[in-house]
């Protein structure tokens, strides 16, 4: 009874961390400015029906799921219960915005990315980014696969339906591509290289936004308007990125074209948040 216990204590006090890094993440993407079209404390971007002050309280509504579905992670709790849980979150969510979606797409991905880190620390293995996408694929990815059959209508999941874009699902079954070979590497190589966090959040962001094929813009403004995001952003990246004299000017102007065009790349900033959760975990 004793080990059992404190197997459930460790369990417990593991999940906990992760949660709080998850929580980071997502409180470190919604600072980030400038971010083309997307919510900041600075203005509502492309937005409007939401703003900082709704993204901050659907954070802290999630902030006990991030724990959660990290412990039932380390217990290789089976889909049904990460999908209840799932659920619950977005439940929450929409309670604390006004039925607003701010998060959806961090309660997949960070979720399950959460779940596959509790489960490797539960049993003192390194959440390594192939890592982790091994643990999703391996216990979860087969029931991921079949739910996707099934699952309820949603803006991206048209979108993929529409123009056979690879949604956030799809992402996920493949093992999480442009997390692990863009997002990630991205913000790595910013860092390695002294950018501090909000010059190594822009540039990882930037990056994404070229490679992603993001549903949430192609939503907005179908394949024309992930066309010119992806365009711009690589632009902006051939031109040196955040590493060139005049980015924040640039990355302004790609801002405030978004916001004219009514275009978000909101897939991209989940995905930042993911690569803040994965680099904080084997920092």
């Amino acid at each position: 009874m004793i080990v059992q216990t404190t197997g459930a204590v460790a369990r417990s006090a593991v999940a906990a961390t992760i949660g709080r890094l998850a929580t980071r993440a997502l409180h470190v993407e919604l600072a980030l400015y400038p971010k083309p079209g997307l919510v900041s404390p600075i203005d509502n971007g492309a937005h409007d029906d939401m703003n900082a002050t709704t993204f901050v309280r659907s954070i802290l509504a999630l902030r006990s799921y991030f724990a959660a579905i990290a412990e039932a992670g380390a217990r290789a709790a089976p889909f049904a219960e990460l999908q209840r849980l799932g659920i619950a979150a977005e439940k929450k969510m929409l309670a604390a915005t006004g039925g607003i979606n701010t998060h959806r797409g961090a309660i997949f991905c960070l979720g399950f990315l959460a779940a596959a880190a509790g489960w490797r620390r539960a049993r003192g293995l390194a959440p390594d980014d192939s890592a982790l996408a091994e643990t999703i694929l391996t216990l979860w990815g087969e029931d991921v696969a079949s739910a996707g059959l099934a699952a309820p209508d949603s803006h991206g999941l048209s979108a993929s339906r529409r123009y056979g874009a690879r949604g956030a699902r799809d992402e996920l079954l493949a093992g999480l591509p442009t997390l692990f070979n863009v997002a990630a590497p991205a913000l790595r190589e910013a860092l390695a290289q002294g950018a501090d966090a909000e010059h190594a959040s822009v540039q990882c962001l930037f990056a994404i936004m070229a490679r992603l094929e993001d549903t949430n813009l192609i939503h907005r403004g179908g394949p024309e308007g992930l066309a010119f995001v992806q365009n711009a952003a690589q632009k902006f990246l051939d031109a040196g990125g955040v590493f060139a004299r005049d980015w924040r000017q640039r990355a302004l102007d790609l801002h405030g074209d978004c916001v004219a065009l009514h275009l978000s790349p909101g897939g991209a900033a989940d995905c930042l948040a993911a690569a803040w959760f994965v680099h904080d975990l084997n920092s």
